[in-house]
C-alpha cells in the first residue's frame, strides 16, 4: 500500500447536511432503524462505509449523511460539506427548530492497531444493538461501518464508526440531533 492511496482513501470521507430529505435510492442501505417520540422523528440508514440519518421536528427536517462518495448525492437542500479529514466541530440550529452539534475525527492507524480496534468496536456493536455493516474488500481485509443510537426525551445521540482497511482509517463521528432550541441559541449560526 502506498502513502498516495492512503491520502485518496481519507480524504474522499465527507459528513454532507441537508435541510430536506434523501431518498434511500442514492445509498445500498444495509438496515435501518427508526425512532418516533416526544413529537420528532428519527432514522438511521447505514450502509458499506457510511451512514445517513434523518431528523424532523415540527416540519423542519435535517439529514445526516456521511459516505466516501459524493457524486452520486444530490445538491438540492444541501447545507453544508465538512471534509473528514482530521478533526472537526460543528453546530447549527435549523429554522428553530432543531439544534445540531457534530464532531469528527479520523485516524489512521498500522495494521495492528487498525485490527484491534476493528476487533473492539465490533465486540462493543454486538452488545449493544449497533446497526452493522461488516464486508471484506477484494483483498480479504475486514471494514466494519457501525450506527449506535441513544433516545432521550428531546433528542438522539448518534456515534458512527466507519473502519476502512485499505487506509487502516477509523472514522468517528458524534452527533446530537436536538427538537427545539435551547435558550443559549436563539439565533441560527454554524461553526466548523
Amino acid at each position: 500500500m502506498t502513502f498516495a492511496s492512503r491520502t485518496t482513501s481519507l480524504q474522499a470521507y465527507h459528513m454532507l447536511l441537508f435541510r430536506n430529505g434523501v431518498h434511500p435510492e442514492f445509498f445500498n442501505i444495509e438496515g435501518r432503524k427508526r425512532i418516533e417520540h416526544m413529537g420528532y422523528e428519527f432514522e438511521a440508514w447505514h450502509f458499506k462505509g457510511g451512514h445517513v440519518c434523518l431528523f424532523e421536528f415540527e416540519g423542519v427536517c435535517l439529514v445526516e449523511v456521511v459516505t466516501p462518495d459524493l457524486e452520486t448525492l444530490p445538491d438540492r437542500g444541501l447545507v453544508t460539506t465538512i471534509p473528514c479529514a482530521g478533526e472537526k466541530d460543528h453546530d447549527s440550529v435549523f429554522g428553530e427548530r432543531i439544534t445540531y452539534m457534530t464532531s469528527i475525527q479520523t485516524e489512521t492507524l498500522s495494521e495492528h492497531l487498525y485490527l484491534g480496534t476493528y476487533n473492539e468496536l465490533a465486540e462493543h456493536a454486538n452488545g449493544a444493538e449497533c446497526l452493522v455493516t461488516d464486508w471484506r474488500d477484494i483483498d480479504g481485509q475486514k471494514n466494519l461501518s457501525i450506527v449506535e443510537l441513544q433516545r432521550y426525551s428531546d433528542q438522539v445521540h448518534v456515534q458512527g464508526y466507519h473502519l476502512r482497511s485499505d487506509c487502516s482509517m477509523v472514522l468517528r463521528t458524534q452527533s446530537i440531533f436536538q427538537a427545539g432550541v435551547s435558550e443559549d441559541d436563539s439565533t441560527e449560526e454554524e461553526t466548523d
